[in-house]
């Protein structure tokens, strides 16, 4: 019993000597826990304002809104520059494609 209760107090010392940082994924390499400063409620005009150019609007605003609610960011204009916002850059489709507009 004195064994058992040494190794939970030395891993409980580890815990909270050596943190890890638990980032969300949202659907398998979102490339972690956003990293973005929008709030959740700004999402919708971001991507609004994103999607501004694209004929395939209803697609577009569907996955924006989807990358932004889990990268809290959305690259500026309606195309490209999405260095700005690496989790929403790095999220790919099961087939390796970008996953977000």
């Amino acid at each position: 019993m004195a064994k058992i209760s040494f190794l939970l107090v030395a891993l409980l010392v580890l815990a909270v000597a050596f943190p890890v940082e638990v980032m969300g994924g949202g659907g398998g390499g979102g490339g972690g826990g956003g990293g973005g400063n929008l709030k959740p409620w700004e999402c919708s005009s971001k991507c609004s304002s994103r999607c501004s150019g694209t004929q395939y609007k209803k697609a577009c605003l569907t996955y924006c809104n989807k990358c932004c609610a889990t990268c809290l960011c959305v690259p500026p204009g309606t195309y490209g520059n999405k260095g700005a916002c690496p989790c929403y850059n790095n999220w790919k489709t099961k087939e390796g494609g970008p996953k977000c507009p």
